[in-house]
């Protein structure tokens, strides 16, 4: 399975989770069970950015620090702006 059908399919699933939890609301679940059912969301959702991020490290960053010049230094700022985020997050 290709890193972008491996994505897919997590993200698929996060969908089938968002779908999962507004039928609770819908229903009046139980605040706290819709609340675990976000932190497991958010989770998930974390573990698809940080995949994705470890990729783009494997891949882009260290093929431009391998030709170095201006492009390395451009993907490395890039990564940690994208870091940076993930961590606000």
């Amino acid at each position: 399975m290709s890193d972008k059908s491996k994505y897919l399919t997590r993200l698929r699933r996060v969908e089938g989770q968002v779908r999962g939890i507004h039928r609770m609301v819908e229903e009046d679940t139980y605040c706290i069970d819709i609340l675990t059912q976000i932190s497991a969301l958010h989770s998930a959702l974390e573990n698809v950015g940080l995949a994705l991020l470890d990729d783009h490290l494997k891949h882009c960053v260290a093929h431009a620090v391998a030709n170095g010049g201006d492009e390395a230094q451009a993907k490395l700022d890039e990564a940690s702006a994208a870091i940076r985020r993930l961590v606000k997050s």
